[in-house]
């Protein structure tokens, strides 16, 4: 069986959870499949890998125009697959256009909804609408939307009403937990400003609204004096989102000591280390799918402090490999806090918690990294994404 998948994000070019998403599945999947991968972005060298640019005559576009431009590019490519596999919105033009054109089943992965994120109107102006319109076509129109966690597919159906529930499956997100590993680098910390022998916690994400970063800076004043605050942050959204968190990390720099900022793209080994030297990681999203940057946490050996939203408690176990923050959200699709400050206070709480008993974390860290391994191994997951091929193709009849 011949799988093309279609990704804007593929190595190099990887800057969230589903570029992570695609690069471990293809890997997987070709033990047992031809895949071939459709990218955007700059030429690659690997077999069965092709890259698409921006037509030279969009140059000047909209960003979601250009990205119907790359969406055109690849359909006519794909003739002769038996299945069509399309990522995130930006891919998904591309794989619904080629269902049509070679008659053959789209399966789309959601990563995230387009409904559920408005503030990418701040990032896409127009395009938003442009966005939201290809998303939708795309899902009502495919043979297959795998949601990475039963809150995701509860979403799903919510966003787009008219799907056919048997339709939207689940198939979790996952992690290699020989790549992910607990790293001790007292070194490397000392370069990063990060001194070991002070509790932490520690964040890691993109500077956007559903990562809640706001609120941990703002919960972050009331942590114990003695932690440290570590903010692997950046790939703002907009400017204005970028404005306000340089103000809350000033303001709280001012207020206490031990708040390191680093802004770069860090190494996976970088990475490691800092997760695993964490006395607690942060997740403090208001929207999120599932959380790959959890299971990163926890295969490092860290315990994870995580709001109770999205997929988020499909992964974090409350009292087993962490703590959930509970939250009460207005539902408008942005996934504001009913009470911000509420929200800002438990999180704290809970935080002091965690950091304030190293022993503990230090169990839940173990645990969770147990969980990552038991749970959410990507060979697993390609044998259920294989099986759905199977079943949408019709091949195993």
């Amino acid at each position: 069986m011949r799988v093309d998948i279609i990704t804007k994000e593929y190595p190099p070019e990887i800057y969230g959870g589903a570029g992570v998403h695609v690069t471990e599945l293809v890997k997987s999947l070709r033990a047992s499949l031809d895949v071939r991968v459709r990218a955007f972005g700059a030429l690659r060298d690997e077999e069965g890998t092709m890259s698409y640019g921006v037509p030279s005559e969009l140059a000047d576009a909209n960003a979601a125009v250009q990205t119907l431009g790359t969406d055109l590019e690849i359909v006519t490519d794909v003739a002769g697959a038996d299945v069509v596999h399309s990522h995130t919105w930006y891919a998904n033009f591309a794989g619904h256009l080629a269902s049509l054109l070679h008659g053959i089943p789209h399966i789309v992965t959601a990563h995230s909804l387009e409904p559920l994120r408005p503030w990418k109107a701040e990032q896409l102006g127009g395009g938003y609408a442009v966005s939201s319109w290809i998303e939708k076509t795309a899902y009502e129109g495919a043979a297959a939307v795998v949601a990475v966690s039963d809150g995701m597919r509860n979403d799903i159906l919510r966003s787009y009403p008219t799907l056919d529930p048997a339709k939207v499956r689940v198939i979790y997100n996952g992690i290699d937990v020989e790549a992910w590993h607990p790293v001790e680098d007292p070194d490397l910390l000392r370069e990063l400003g990060v001194d070991a022998s002070r509790p932490s916690v520690v964040f890691v994400g993109r500077i956007t609204r559903q990562k809640g970063l706001p609120y941990f800076l703002r919960a972050a004043e009331r942590l114990p004096a003695e932690v440290q605050v570590v903010l692997c942050a950046g790939a703002p959204d907009t400017p204005q989102i970028m404005a306000e968190v340089e103000g809350l990390v000033r303001g709280l720099q001012e207020s206490r000591d031990g708040v390191v900022w680093i802004d770069r793209m860090l190494s996976r080994h970088e990475l490691c280390t800092i997760l695993s030297a964490a006395t607690t990681f942060v997740c403090p999203s208001v929207y999120e799918p599932l959380g790959i940057v959890n299971l990163e946490a926890m295969a490092c050996g860290a315990a994870v402090v995580g709001t109770a939203t999205g997929g988020i408690p499909e992964v974090v176990v409350d009292g087993v490999t962490g703590r959930l923050v509970p939250i009460e959200q207005v539902q408008d699709g942005t996934g504001t806090p009913t009470d911000p400050e509420r929200f800002v206070g438990d999180l704290a709480r809970v935080l002091t918690e965690v950091v304030s008993d190293r022993q503990r974390a230090r169990e839940y860290g173990a645990a969770g990294r147990q969980r990552a391994t038991d749970e959410f191994s990507w060979g697993r997951i390609a044998e259920q994404t294989a099986a759905l091929y199977t079943e949408v193709t019709g091949a195993g009849r």
